[in-house]
């Protein structure tokens, strides 16, 4: 590798690395401000004499920290996954797992009602004016209100486990489907419309052949926002169900016994697995409009 390549790659990444390292200083010095109170009266004033070296020790290896140390994160997630079986509770690919499949599912129920509902709108006026503005008040209403109630309505019918989960996470997905699927949908000029008219396609025709392809490039953002939101769905679903499983109740139960460390763990795990999903459908996208291009 020449040294024109290694100096662009330095100048592509010094900035990100600049922002990382300013932000852990600024942590490491908040987990001291917010820390000291607590380390002083827990830990240093019972020996005596105590000095700022000996604060800043005590601030960043507090058992139950108000802000832990990065380190204290980090030294807890690996410890959660190399410490304990997979199986375990106590391992965070557990939680994942479960969480995971309520996200999936959510994902596909809320793509699936939101292509639908676009094909609706855009194939009826009548239909556009009924549905869009109540799909567009369905999302003023806070998913924390909305959830027990779904959960309690689900669970008098006899639905348990992932399926009221998944509700939830669709509920936040099928949003950004339906109005990208509708803008995506209604791109196609009037030229390309009225060729389809020239060859008597029918709906479904041009549908298939001229406003799904279209649809593409603008539904396939909403998909990676759909997933991410999925995911806050379905973790916003443990909660109230006071779930044994689920990085949702990993961050539960760390609250209930006031174990930050473990929150801060869970938070961490819950945005590499946001990433990881909105990546594989970066990756799907790339792949879907690839394949298009060559036919």
């Amino acid at each position: 590798m020449g040294t024109i390549e290694w100096r662009a790659r330095w100048d592509a990444w010094s900035p990100v690395a600049l922002m990382i390292g300013l932000a852990l200083l600024l942590w490491y010095a908040l987990a001291v401000f917010l820390n000291a109170p607590g380390a002083i009266e827990r830990v240093l004033a019972p020996r005596g004499d105590w000095t700022w070296q000996d604060l800043v020790q005590a601030c960043w290896s507090l058992q139950r920290p108000v802000l832990p140390a990065p380190h204290q994160i980090a030294l807890d997630f690996v410890s959660s996954l190399v410490d304990w079986p997979i199986d375990s509770s106590r391992n965070l690919l557990f939680h994942v797992a479960v969480t995971g499949q309520s996200t999936l599912l959510g994902f596909v129920l809320g793509t699936l009602l939101g292509a639908v509902l676009a094909v609706l709108i855009v194939h009826s006026r009548t239909l556009d004016r009924a549905l869009l503005p109540w799909v567009v008040a369905s999302q003023t209403i806070p998913v924390l209100a909305i959830a027990p109630i779904v959960l309690v309505i689900l669970g008098s019918l006899g639905f348990s486990g992932v399926l009221p989960k998944a509700v939830i996470a669709m509920y936040l997905c099928f949003f950004p489907v339906t109005v990208a699927a509708v803008q995506g949908l209604r791109s196609p000029q009037r030229i390309e419309t009225e060729l389809m008219h020239t060859y008597a396609a029918s709906r479904w025709q041009a549908l298939w052949l001229l406003r799904l392809p279209a649809a593409l490039p603008f539904v396939f953002p909403a998909l990676r926002v759909a997933i991410a939101a999925g995911l806050v769905g379905a973790m916003v679903a443990e909660l109230p169900t006071g779930a044994q499983a689920g990085l949702g109740a990993r961050l539960l139960t760390g609250s209930y016994y006031g174990n930050t460390v473990q929150i801060w763990s869970a938070l961490l795990m819950a945005s590499l697995l946001g990433l990881a999903l909105s990546a594989s459908m970066a990756g799907l996208e790339k792949w879907v409009l690839r394949t298009r291009s060559r036919s």
